[in-house]
């Protein structure tokens, strides 16, 4: 072939990969560009600045900017809510990688002040990861836990004066490593809440950055991989403000990587159980034997398990008054665009990937080197989402796929019924910002026929309120936004649920819930012989043929706190039957003809 032919096979090469760039942009981006010329959803509107919350999660620019890694450091931050002040009113914490995490009081009417400093918990001098309040010493006080990366775990006891103590060391929960996720329960009902904290592996190298104050990363996950994991840990709660590591005696180590926790009675024992979420090749479910240890039943009791898992929730999404379980899978995800050349050869598993599952965790083509480390891992996987409907007779059947829960690059999940029609929908928040294109955030509303429907366009929630990219630029190019964590809480007392978002190195969204009014029932649990916050409390509200049924959860969702107020969405019901409430402590408790949109305090009876 002459110099000539070659140079004209070249130029016309190029032309084909530059068209076929640009129509792989196009339509990547068509989804979102369409959105712009619709009238914006009114369902939602996002009011973060508007309502105070100025404060700004920001990443590690070595890490995730300009020298942008793939490690667990774009794995983002979380978000908690509680009610911290006991003033009825649920009150957000931000968690952050660099500079200081925020604690926000609500004014009673769904707008906030930043008051971290006065309650000195900042932590401004570590890369935090997630947050959980709860009443560990039953003091009618919520105090708060952060788990970190390689800084150290901490405890903040609430000394009820709008200030918090860190008692980390007297507690006994100095771990440090490489923690997830943080959550309280009272696995044994003794009335006290016992915390389970999940790690990861070990992903950062031994180089401090002595600026920033952080570990390393390694530069890519196939080198994390290789690393020696990092188990779960169970501390008991001694009831005397102290804790003690039971995961030996327990069976509870794990096999690592653990990124999310959902917590359940499985067989209604009235002990309860968890489910850990695992990152890199499955999920774990831990039956609770009674007398202190778990056993792994995974395989009796779930057909599959997603395999690069990272949030998930426990909830009834079809009313037969049996807990059902999903889970989101972003790591068979993140192969794309990850692993191959961006955009054209990216497009196709794009589109393949948002609503339909791969048959290996890099999607049609595989790296050799992740692959053979990770086959022993991948057994009994799907690589997706998960929605196991729980079938009644202790084993549940998958079916995302038949709901319409397949999604893309998915972090985690809050839950709520958002239109108050009495079955709860689901906020999944996505995406993986610079230098990736964008990709939305999915708000999969309930048909009430065992299918969700997407309708962030429609309620308001997409295109973000102020653009796909961030404000600043990374590396002088364009940034786009992306969110990791979500929570559900009723914060302006209207009986709507509204949505607090923490996004990466970007600002909250703050999604303040417009949907037409309609009838709604919550409520806020105490317990007595129960641990005081009432965690595992099942709440089952019977009206007519339906069962709605809700449960008293700590933290879930990944890196998650949504708010512990139980609500019910009533439509258009004028009243219901009758509410049960099982408590932790066994006992049953009925309640006839509750008054409607409003919230009650219910205390657990003694007797």
């Amino acid at each position: 072939m002459t110099n000539r032919s070659v140079s004209k096979v070249a130029c016309l090469f190029w032309i084909v990969a530059i068209l076929g760039a640009a129509f792989a942009v196009w339509l990547v981006f068509f989804r979102t560009e369409q959105s712009h010329d619709r009238p914006r959803g009114t369902d939602f509107q996002e009011a973060a600045l508007e309502a105070g919350l100025t404060w700004r999660m920001r990443f590690l620019s070595n890490e995730q900017g300009e020298h942008f890694k793939i490690n667990l450091y774009d794995h983002g931050s979380g978000v908690a809510v509680g009610d911290f002040d006991g003033d009825g009113h649920d009150d957000i914490y931000l968690v952050n990688q660099l500079g200081r995490n925020a604690l926000y009081r609500n004014r009673g009417d769904g707008t906030f002040v930043d008051v971290t400093d006065q309650a000195g918990v900042a932590l401004g001098d570590r890369i935090c990861t997630m947050a959980t309040f709860a009443d560990y010493d039953n003091s009618g006080r919520q105090s708060l836990f952060v788990t970190s990366t390689r800084g150290g775990n901490v405890l903040f006891k609430n000394l009820g004066n709008g200030k918090f103590e860190d008692v980390t060391r007297k507690a006994g929960l100095t771990h440090v490593g490489h923690s997830q996720a943080c959550v309280f329960f009272d696995y044994d009902n003794d009335g006290w809440l016992d915390l389970l904290v999940t790690n990861t592996a070990q992903w950062t190298t031994d180089r401090l950055d002595s600026v920033s104050g952080y570990y390393v990363g390694k530069p890519n996950l196939t080198g994390a991989a290789s690393n020696p994991i990092e188990h779960n840990i169970l501390y008991h709660n001694n009831g005397d403000g102290t804790f003690t590591d039971v995961t030996e005696k327990a069976g509870v180590r794990g096999m690592g990587w653990g990124s999310d926790v959902l917590v359940f009675d499985l067989d209604d024992d009235g002990y309860l159980d968890f489910m850990v979420i695992g990152m890199f090749g499955g999920t774990t479910l831990y039956r609770n034997n009674g007398n202190g240890t778990f056993t792994d039943v995974t395989k009796k009791v779930l057909p599959v398990t997603s395999w690069g898992g990272m949030g998930g929730q426990v909830f009834d999404f079809n009313n037969d008054g049996k807990l059902d379980l999903f889970v989101v899978d972003m790591h068979s995800d993140m192969w794309m665009g990850l692993l191959f050349d961006w955009p054209a050869e990216t497009l196709n598993l794009i589109h393949e990937g948002e609503k339909k599952k791969f048959k290996t965790p890099a999607g049609p083509q595989v790296n050799l080197e992740w692959d053979s480390y990770s086959k022993e891992r991948q057994q009994g996987c799907i690589f997706g989402n998960a929605l196991f409907k729980n079938r009644g007779d202790g084993k549940f059947e998958e079916i995302s796929d038949r709901a319409n829960l397949e999604t893309l690059w998915p972090w985690g999940a809050a839950v709520g019924d958002f239109d108050n029609d009495g079955y709860e929908d689901l906020f999944i928040p996505s995406g993986m910002g610079y230098p990736f294109f964008y990709w939305p955030n999915y708000l999969m509303m309930n048909n009430h026929d065992e299918t969700f429907t997407d309708r962030a366009e429609s309620a308001g929630i997409e295109p973000p309120a102020r653009g796909i990219y961030a404000e600043q630029k990374i590396n002088n190019r364009l940034a786009t936004r992306s969110s990791r964590s979500a929570a559900v809480a009723d914060f302006d007392g209207d009986g709507r649920l509204d949505l607090i978002v923490n996004n990466f190195n970007d600002y909250p969204y703050y999604f303040r819930n417009h949907f037409p009014q309609k009838n709604y029932l919550a409520f806020r649990l105490q317990g007595t012989k129960s641990n005081r916050d009432a965690i595992g409390a099942l709440v089952k509200l019977y009206a007519g043929k339906d069962i709605m049924t809700r449960l008293v959860k700590p933290a879930s969702g990944y890196l998650s706190q949504s708010s512990k107020t139980v609500h019910f969405g009533l439509g258009d019901r004028s009243k219901i039957d009758r509410l049960e409430i099982r408590w932790p402590s066994g006992l049953r408790q009925t309640i006839e003809n509750p008054s409607m949109n409003q919230m009650h305090h219910i205390v657990e009876p003694k007797q």
